[in-house]
């Protein structure tokens, strides 16, 4: 006994040395070098939920100023680095464990990955003296994330922390946007080594530039063709906004007089009453345009991979990425480099160049398509104010769209719910509006409220969540609420996960459609009650507004949550559920 007390005094005299070391600033841990390493990438949060494997890093995020918001969850914590990502324009960061930190993450990473969302994944690994021992929560991290990053790498030495955080970011911006991740082992991360052995980058002395506008003579082509064109057409895809070319955009479309469509974060570019927004002519216009130009989005199902537009169009495609500019359609030429500031040379090289002739017809061009959408709309509108009990889902999703600020910030979660939103729900402002993206991930909501409102304390945060989607991660609305990020969900609550079970019905009829896909009626409502925050259950159309309005009041007399559980009709489908569009 004497020689473990003897041992443990031994051991608390090195540790308060050490610790004595490291505030004189003549050694450095591993996850200080973590923290030092974000700051220099402009990472002022991260998202994580503790384990023993990354403790460090905690320690050295409070020297560097860095917050530290701790979930119940780790996918939330992905969606929410995904989230503040998007929302910041920057790096976004997640933290996990080892093992099962790793794995409850991969969904938020994967989704990351397919919508193009620059996050850094630092996970976290036992010591490497234990390698292949069978150690506690010992996975192959760097393996599993490798088909879903643009970058995965493990760290084997200390003095490497810093550069390889450094490397990560850099990868995360390369091309097209996506996410890296990068595993620290325990002994690499706790150990401490002379300050002035370590790599540490300087913020702003590595970067290359990223506003490539590719090569110049195709601009002119580019130029040349959008001059002559009669019947042009734009469509403008998350790229844009994430690469914050949103401006050059407007310009470009108000300048070379062309109808735009937009997709993504970008749904909110233009107002509605921009001569030069259009929502609901797309596949219109695809089939009849002489010019169409694809800008930050791939010919992937959202996009019928290219087939359902024109095969007599000129199609153009801007990308960052090399590798989607083709890939599925052929086109008449291609781009890559930053969209923005493509579309920025594009309108110079354009600028009066436009003769009357051309420029009367494509007035004509957006005058048949203006016409197109107001009947549309029309046809819609009996849907959208419609009275029926149980409620339309339709009406709901206008209602919101009647509810919504210029500031409001649109959260999408779920899949035939989120469908129909799409309808009706115009975002005021670029970034406004959020979604699951390609992957079609359930559960993304709550990470991106939290994220949305901690990136824009100032701005209103609602997200439309399906019932099936909102059970998945709901209780880290608890987490929103204690960083200060109260944000209103209503819930579209069908009982039952519809997008899936349209298609069942349809192919195996009513006595075994409905299997595995039903739900529980849930009055979600007590679940704000249960936090502390405030709720209230919808059942007739003519109450989804003024509970709405009750919500926002009750958030900003309260900082707290809000939920709104709309009992909607589970016999009403989106257009592209009942066309499985997804699918084809």
């Amino acid at each position: 006994m004497a020689s473990v007390i003897e041992n443990r005094a031994v051991s608390d005299t090195a540790s308060d040395t050490l610790q004595q070391k490291n505030k004189d600033g003549s050694v450095i841990s591993g996850g200080h070098l973590v923290a030092k390493a974000l700051k220099s990438e402009g990472v002022d949060t991260i998202f994580t939920l503790c384990g023993g494997h990354i403790i460090d890093i905690y320690d050295g995020c409070l020297d560097e100023g860095i917050r530290i918001v701790d979930v119940r969850h780790e996918q939330t914590a992905a969606h929410a680095a995904d989230g503040y990502a998007r929302q910041t324009g920057k790096l976004g960061c997640v933290v996990t464990t080892a093992g099962p930190g790793c794995t409850n993450a991969v969904t938020g990473i994967a989704t990351a990955f397919r919508s193009e969302s620059p996050i850094l994944h630092i996970g976290g690994q036992s010591s490497l003296g234990q390698h292949k021992m069978g150690s506690l929560q010992d996975l192959p991290h760097v393996d599993m994330m490798n088909p879903i990053t643009k970058f995965s790498s493990g760290v084997f030495s200390t003095e490497r922390i810093a550069d390889m955080v450094a490397m990560a970011a850099r990868e995360c911006f390369n091309g097209a946007y996506g996410p890296s991740y990068l595993e620290i082992p325990r002994d690499i991360l706790d150990r401490e080594i002379p300050i002035e052995t370590a790599v540490i980058p300087e913020p702003g002395t590595y970067r290359a530039s990223v506003k490539s506008i590719g090569n110049p003579a195709d601009i002119e082509k580019l130029a040349d063709i959008l001059v002559k064109a009669k019947r042009p057409a734009v469509l403008l895809g998350q790229q844009v906004w994430a690469a914050r070319g949103h401006e050059a955009a407007i310009s470009f479309v108000r300048a070379l007089d062309i109808p735009a469509y937009m997709n993504g974060a970008s749904r909110g570019m233009l107002p509605q009453s921009d001569p030069h927004h259009f929502d609901r002519t797309r596949s219109d216009a695809f089939k009849n345009a002489d010019v169409i130009l694809i800008v930050g989005t791939p010919f992937d199902f959202r996009m019928g991979y290219g087939k359902r537009i024109s095969k007599e169009a000129t199609l153009v495609q801007i990308d960052q990425s090399y590798s989607t500019v083709g890939k599925n359609r052929a086109i008449s030429l291609g781009l890559v480099g930053d969209p923005g500031a493509i579309l920025a040379a594009v309108e110079q090289a354009a600028s009066g160049h436009i003769d009357k002739s051309a420029g009367q017809e494509r007035k004509n061009w957006m005058e048949e398509l203006r016409k197109i959408e107001a009947a549309k709309l029309e046809k819609l509108m009996p849907m959208f104010t419609s009275d029926q009990s149980p409620i339309h889902p339709y009406r709901l999703a206008y209602d919101i769209n009647e509810f919504l600020g210029e500031d409001t910030i649109y959260v999408g979660d779920g899949g035939d719910i989120v469908t129909i939103s799409a309808q009706a729900v115009r975002p005021r402002n670029p970034g406004q509006w959020m979604d699951p993206g390609a992957l079609g991930s359930l559960g993304v909501g709550t990470g991106f409220s939290m994220a949305a409102k901690l990136a824009h304390p100032n701005k209103e945060v609602i997200c439309l969540y399906g019932d099936g989607a909102f059970g998945m991660t709901a209780f880290d609305m608890e987490t929103a609420q204690r960083f200060g990020a109260p944000y209103l969900a209503v819930i579209g609550n069908n009982s039952a996960m519809n997008q899936i079970r349209y298609g069942q019905l349809a192919k195996y009829g009513q006595e075994r459609g409905n299997v595995g896909n039903k739900l529980g009626d849930v009055p979600f409502s007590k679940f704000a009650d249960m936090i502390g925050g405030y709720g209230e259950e919808v059942h007739e159309a003519k109450e989804i507004l003024p509970a709405l309005l009750r919500a926002r009041e009750a958030i900003a007399k309260t900082g707290k949550c809000a939920v709104v559980n709309v009992w909607v009709d589970p016999n009403e489908y989106a257009p592209g559920t009942k066309a499985q569009t997804m699918y084809k």
